[in-house]
């Protein structure tokens, strides 16, 4: 059973002889209701702080759970991009190794092509050459037959 501060106040003793000064029992009970009145409140407010600082811990804890939710995702995020990024890099690597090997194929083939060029047009300079020379001989005999 709850003891209040009215049942405190509404207490009565009875009389005896030989027994306690009654001003002085009323007078400790009203004192005591007023401190047991005194305990409620605090205890009241003391109930509502802790409710409040429960409110607020709750509050914090899942604040906590979130913030540490969005830190992992955000290090996957960043892990999941620095992998592609590398992959990406790795890709454009390759590519442009291949595009490399393309371009001094074709310089290859091309130096070919003109080292060919260059000994044909040597044939045909030679061959001029010796064609220029018996047209040149062939007049010379022509001139010196007349």
């Amino acid at each position: 059973m709850r003891i209040t501060p009215l049942d405190i106040q509404q207490k009565r003793f009875p009389r005896r002889l030989k027994g306690y000064d009654l001003e002085e029992v009323h007078s400790f009970l009203e004192f005591i209701s007023g401190e047991v009145e005194e305990l409620r409140k605090e205890h009241a407010a003391l109930k509502e702080e802790s409710r409040r600082a429960g409110n607020q811990l709750k509050e914090f804890n899942d604040l906590e759970v979130a913030l540490r939710d969005t830190v992992i995702n955000t290090q996957k995020f960043v892990e999941t991009y620095l992998a592609n990024a590398q992959r990406n890099a790795e890709l454009l690597q390759k590519e442009a190794e291949l595009k490399a090997e393309e371009i001094l194929k074709e310089l290859q083939h091309k130096v070919v092509e003109i080292h060919e060029e260059i000994t044909e047009l040597k044939g045909i300079r030679k061959h001029f050459k010796e064609e220029m020379t018996k047209l040149i001989e062939s007049s010379l005999r022509k001139c010196e037959t007349r």
